[in-house]
């Protein structure tokens, strides 16, 4: 039987919530930001009528008000956008117990064995009419055989439409898009592909050399091939599995531009801390270290590498992450946004103790981290902190570990 796979993308979903929250924005152009009095201030979401201004995701708010000067700014609630999430994934089980969530506001569905209430489209359908009857929010639905093109159809119609892409259709309604349209293809690896084998479509991708693409870009070149011909088989998870983090990480956008390896060193530390206090909650230990940087001209890059010893340590965490940022950031360019993941996760209870020099350092630093633990649970935040934290009392008037959020995605994409 040929699988009916949906991908349901909420429209412009954290700014859709304050418009549904509140009616009297409905008309409005509107932009969910972060506290625009610290500069925390970038756009993290619009609507269409701010889009239709010319109004960026990641641009400063000064920036969005010059372009759209009757434009509401809302400070994010993510409280919020998680409880109108879980909505509408009471919505989608109604259909399906097949749920598999990318984000907040998409969703894959497997609604092969739904067909009680209809075709796939029909599926989709009364989906999107019941978000909007009840939820006040649209969302945009494709319906595929297989994950990638559903996601795909989801992006191709906004907002508020369903796309059916076929065995009998994809190649006309797929292949002429652009490479980077297709999911997991970045900047990066669309400029490999034209500059290696001049490929600038996903048709091309489909028709390309499939033993060239393995020799220039290994496992990865296989699976963007398989995607770009529709072969791709992987399953919706069930919505009762129990999920498997992957990784731990946080970001901010810094009240101002980070100019100085200072700046670098007080945000930076103040991250790094907060994710090595979150290893120490789940009782695991992380293997790699990535840094994620968006600076003042909306670029952005990540680099990672792998220790030598799994770790839950700030400081260890701090200067794999420090050292990543001083042999990728270009020297002098103002940093806006950084952010910091551990990744490569292991249970604390079946680490192997390595017989390198600074092993035992990094045990006895786990412990005193871990006494820190305690005096902050019960007294507070603020009541011990790092020398290092007061050399800048406004870049370090910060508690991230508090206001972290884990994005299934990551922000800076």
């Amino acid at each position: 039987m040929e699988r009916v796979i949906l991908h349901s993308d909420l429209n412009n979903f954290y700014a859709s919530v304050e418009c549904a929250y509140n009616n009297k924005l409905k008309d409005k152009p509107v932009a969910v930001c972060g506290d625009g009095e610290k500069r925390h201030g970038i756009v993290l979401a619009k609507n269409y009528f701010a889009k239709s201004c010319g109004v960026r995701t990641g641009e400063a708010l000064w920036e969005a008000k010059q372009k759209c000067p009757d434009i509401v700014f809302i400070k994010a609630n993510f409280n919020r956008y998680i409880q109108f999430a879980e909505k509408v994934r009471k919505i989608y089980s109604d259909y399906t117990d097949k749920i598999e969530d990318f984000g907040l506001d998409e969703c894959w569905l497997d609604v092969t064995d739904s067909n009680v209430f209809g075709s796939g489209e029909e599926i989709a359908n009364i989906i999107r009419q019941r978000v909007k009857k009840e939820l006040g929010l649209t969302a945009s639905i494709g319906v595929s055989y297989n994950k990638i093109f559903a996601k795909l159809g989801s992006d191709l119609k906004k907002p508020d439409a369903t796309t059916i892409i076929t065995k009998q259709n994809y190649k006309d309604v797929v292949w002429a898009l652009p490479a980077r349209d297709l999911l997991y293809v970045g900047r990066q690896t669309e400029a490999k592909l034209k500059k290696f084998f001049d490929i600038k479509t996903i048709g091309d991708l489909a028709r390309a050399d499939l033993k060239q693409l393995k020799n220039k870009l290994g496992l990865y070149g296989y699976t963007i091939w398989v995607f770009a011909n529709g072969y791709d088989t992987s399953s919706v998870k069930f919505n009762y599995d129990k999920p498997y983090i992957k990784s731990v990480g946080n970001s901010t956008t810094t009240p101002r531009d980070l100019v100085s390896d200072e700046d670098v060193k007080v945000t930076l530390y103040l991250l790094c801390e907060s994710v090595a206090a979150r290893l120490r909650e789940l009782n695991l230990r992380a293997a790699t270290v990535q840094i994620s940087v968006r600076d003042n001209n909306l670029g952005w890059y990540q680099r990672q590498s792998t220790l030598n010893f799994p770790v839950c340590v700030s400081d260890a965490i701090f200067k794999e992450a420090f050292t990543l940022y001083k042999e990728n950031h270009p020297k002098g360019m103002p940093i806006r946004t950084i952010g910091v993941r551990a990744s490569g996760l292991i249970a604390n209870k079946v680490t192997q103790i390595s017989f390198l020099p600074d092993v035992k350092n990094k045990i006895k630093n786990e412990e005193l981290e871990r006494a820190i633990d305690k005096i902050r649970n019960r007294y507070g935040y603020y009541t011990i902190r790092r020398g290092l934290m007061y050399e800048d009392k406004i870049l370090s008037d910060l508690n991230p570990k508090e206001d972290h959020l884990i994005h299934p995605e990551s922000y800076f994409r």
